[in-house]
């Protein structure tokens, strides 16, 4: 699901709902698939649900099946208690790993910790620590944070300070836990007037918060917008890079339906040592189980190298 759409759902529909395996869809039944992925690709909620289901441990066992070691979400947190607990024993039985969640309301029109306001700021360290909790249910590395709107109002230099201090504010309540938000830049297109746009920007606060708690989101689609040269930008911003996300662009669909190399880009992570979590953040290029299955074999030839 998109992010704005993580914002516009209310808490209130969430709370108490079970998500309680039916598996009548799922591919519990069928053969498992040996998978050739070298690397842990993350597909997200309803990517398979022509094969899987609407529910969502359905298909999560449907990914397994397939050979994804790992499964994102960015609505974990407005997911009942229940169901995250369900995902996070289903990820712990399968040994999938859990990748990011957005950990904090995103504003998309107005300035938030760009601002320096004070109660946007602890408004923002309130999600953080709920986030925490989340974290532990689902078994959670990373979250995701985006710092907002730009102020136009107010001098870059001021902004970034601002976005700094309350991102070690932040990290001061993950460190602890061992957790980690991963910043992430957006594209000018798709997101025009977001204070954080460039991976070099991104750099430079991770650099200033100086905390293993805070890093970068490189994801691929938005940056080959914003900027492209991937590869070499992935190699400068390396040591500050925690966690990627994968869309061709343009379409945002899955790999091989675009102009980017993903072999060549999956092929430089993997031997880079990278053993993190990609995010599968795209839609597909095909509807119904056609389209689901053409996912599948993208990921798998583009790691064939």
């Amino acid at each position: 699901m998109k992010r704005r759409n993580f914002l516009e759902k209310s808490l209130l529909t969430t709370l108490g709902v079970s998500a309680t395996p039916l598996f009548a869809n799922s591919s519990t039944s069928s053969k498992k698939i040996t998978s050739n992925f070298k690397l842990k690709f993350a597909p997200s909620d309803g990517m398979f649900k022509h094969h899987a289901g609407e529910n969502i441990l359905d298909q999560i066992q449907f990914m397994s099946d397939q050979g994804f070691t790992a499964f994102e979400d960015n609505d974990m947190k407005i997911r009942s208690i229940r169901t995250q607990e369900d995902i996070g024993k289903l990820l712990l039985d399968k040994k999938m790993e859990m990748g990011v969640f957005v950990a904090h309301k995103i504003y998309w029109n107005e300035p938030n910790l760009a601002s320096g306001n004070p109660e946007l700021r602890n408004e923002f360290l309130k999600d953080i620590k709920e986030s925490v909790e989340v974290a532990k249910r689902v078994n959670a590395k990373w979250m995701t944070v985006v710092p907002g709107y730009v102020d136009l109002r107010k001098d870059m230099a001021f902004q970034t300070a601002n976005v700094v201090e309350a991102l070690k504010k932040a990290s001061e309540i993950l460190e602890p836990h061992g957790l980690i938000m991963v910043l992430e830049p957006l594209n000018f297109r798709d997101h025009p007037g977001m204070f954080l746009t460039g991976s070099a920007q991104a750099y430079q606060i991770c650099k200033a918060v100086n905390s293993t708690s805070c890093k970068i989101l490189f994801d691929i689609y938005h940056q080959q917008i914003q900027e492209g040269n991937l590869i070499p930008n992935i190699e400068t911003f390396w040591d500050e890079i925690a966690y990627f996300q994968i869309g061709d662009n343009p379409g945002r669909n899955e790999p091989t339906t675009g102009e980017i190399n993903y072999k060549n880009i999956f092929k430089f992570i993997h031997n880079k040592g990278y053993r993190g979590i990609l995010g599968m953040e795209h839609g597909n290029s095909i509807e119904g189980k056609e389209g689901e299955q053409a996912v599948i074999e993208a990921y798998k030839n583009t790691s064939d190298f």
